[in-house]
């Protein structure tokens, strides 16, 4: 596949995987949630010293604030991104206990810009899709692709979805890094990673 085509490919995936995740029953979100939230304590283990990059969910996303909440009330350290501008990386900011959050782009919340910035050891990752092999479906804007290139470390990428965001197959291009683990509602299902911190 050219590069064209496989841009080709992925605008279509993205549109039906928005579609497939806007359907995603509304009444059973919240649970999914816990859900999900659940299985990525019994699945993902952390060291203690391990920096989490999160995300503060926008739109149809599944919420990840339960994760969010409990890593900060057992001390883990925790970032959380902002949107610097369009074609730039995204800056990773240490979220401390008690800091307050400040809208940071596309509807999403960080702290503020005095915050430290920080280097994540994993990365919680929204997506539209992701399939068997562990490739994620992004939103098309190349900001967590920039963000791994930037960075010094290769972190551990862990996508949180649901798990009607499952497809049969997503073009890999090779900027495209995969994800070691996705969680899920159902479950955790690990793509040729361990399941704990080397």
């Amino acid at each position: 596949m050219t590069d064209v085509t496989i841009e080709e490919a992925k605008a279509a995936l993205r549109a039906r995987a928005h579609q497939q995740r806007a359907t995603f029953l509304q009444g059973y979100r919240a649970d999914a949630a816990k859900a999900a939230a659940e299985h990525f304590f019994a699945g993902v283990t952390l060291r203690p010293t391990e920096m989490v990059a999160a995300y503060w969910p926008i739109r149809d996303e599944l919420d990840c604030k339960l994760v969010l909440t409990r890593l900060m009330d057992e001390g883990q350290p925790v970032c959380l991104p902002v949107v610097l501008g369009e074609n730039q990386p995204l800056e990773l900011r240490l979220w401390e206990q008690g800091a307050a959050l400040y809208p940071s782009g596309f509807g999403t919340l960080a702290p503020g810009e005095n915050a430290p910035l920080v280097e994540p050891d994993v990365v919680l990752m929204p997506l539209l899709g992701f399939d068997q092999l562990g490739t994620r479906l992004g939103y098309g804007g190349g900001y967590y692709d920039r963000t791994l290139a930037a960075i010094s470390r290769s972190p551990r990428l862990i996508g949180f979805a649901f798990s009607a965001q499952e497809l049969n197959h997503i073009p890999r291009e090779i900027h495209d890094v995969p994800l070691d683990a996705v969680v899920t509602e159902q479950g955790v299902r690990h793509f040729g990673a361990p399941a704990a911190a080397p």
